[in-house]
């Protein structure tokens, strides 16, 4: 069993050296790119992309994944904008070494039946998949609020649609379905055999976020139900303590958590990763 632990970095700084700084504090050795040098990875210019990769060589940290925004538009919007990120991210997937994608599974605000938001959903992740297979790069579709992978039932769906292994995998983030409103452990249970990887990110039961496994999202009992089942896969601290300028780039759902309001953005992360590998070396996990 391997559980390879990485950090959505540009929750502590801007910059490339920020970022690495922060993971280096830390004591991790892997960074999951959402936003870097004020571009979003999946808008990245190629020469961004290149003195970024040398910087991150030199401090011995390598990508885990790409934390792009696809599928985070709604079903009425042209998708077109969504392919064309995708094939740019597959340029820079030979630049990082990195074939792995995060992606979403679209809004539906014209509130159109869940039948046909379904059906063009599953559409676009299809397209999507198609262009994965062409590039060499590898989808893994998170658990968001409102988007059609919002509740368990319709993760499922499109984990029985499209998960391959090969090109379409699963993430599993507790905080998210603990705003939805889910029992996060029963969605667990639905859920464990098709998770490929999962976000370290928690909430309480008002939905404000806590350094994970201090909320409602069963973090404990699920972390160590996975040792248990031998489970390996990818793991990202995704801490949203505070609503930095990286975390409202997201439009995140949920409240900042005023005990960290004071704390520099570095300081909200190093609490927030210090609590997760203190939560995973309790569990018994093996950390890569």
């Amino acid at each position: 069993m391997s559980w390879s632990l990485s950090a959505f970095a540009d929750e502590a700084g801007g910059s490339c050296e920020e970022q690495i700084a922060a993971l280096q504090e830390a004591g991790l050795k892997h960074i999951d790119i959402r936003g870097m040098d004020s571009h979003n990875i999946s808008s990245m210019p190629v020469e961004v992309a290149r003195a970024a990769k040398q910087k991150l060589d030199a401090a011995g940290i390598s990508v885990q994944m790409f934390g792009s925004p696809l599928g985070k538009i709604d079903i009425a919007d042209d998708p077109q904008s969504d392919y064309d990120k995708l094939r740019h991210l597959a340029e820079l997937s030979s630049i990082f070494d990195c074939r792995n994608v995060r992606i979403f599974s679209y809004y539906n605000k014209e509130n159109r039946s869940h039948d046909a938001w379904q059906a063009e959903s599953l559409k676009r992740l299809s397209a999507l998949r198609d262009i994965a297979r062409e590039t060499g790069l590898v989808l893994y579709h998170e658990n968001e609020r409102h988007i059609f992978g919002d509740l368990g039932r319709d993760v499922q769906t499109i984990a029985n649609q499209l998960r391959d292994q090969s090109t379409f995998r699963m993430i599993f983030d507790f905080d998210n379905f603990n705003q939805s409103g889910e029992d996060v452990w029963q969605t667990w249970q639905l859920l464990h055999a098709q998770t490929d990887a999962i976000h370290l990110k928690d909430s309480t039961a008002e939905n404000q976020h806590v350094p994970v496994g201090r909320g409602n999202g069963r973090v404990r009992e699920i972390l160590q139900d996975a040792v248990v089942r031998g489970w390996s896969g990818l793991l990202a601290v995704e801490p949203h303590l505070q609503h930095s300028k990286a975390v409202m780039a997201t439009g995140p759902s949920g409240q900042s958590n005023q005990q960290y309001a004071e704390m520099t953005a570095n300081e909200a992360f190093q609490a927030a990763c210090s609590e997760a590998k203190k939560l995973l070396q309790e569990v018994g996990a093996t950390i890569d």
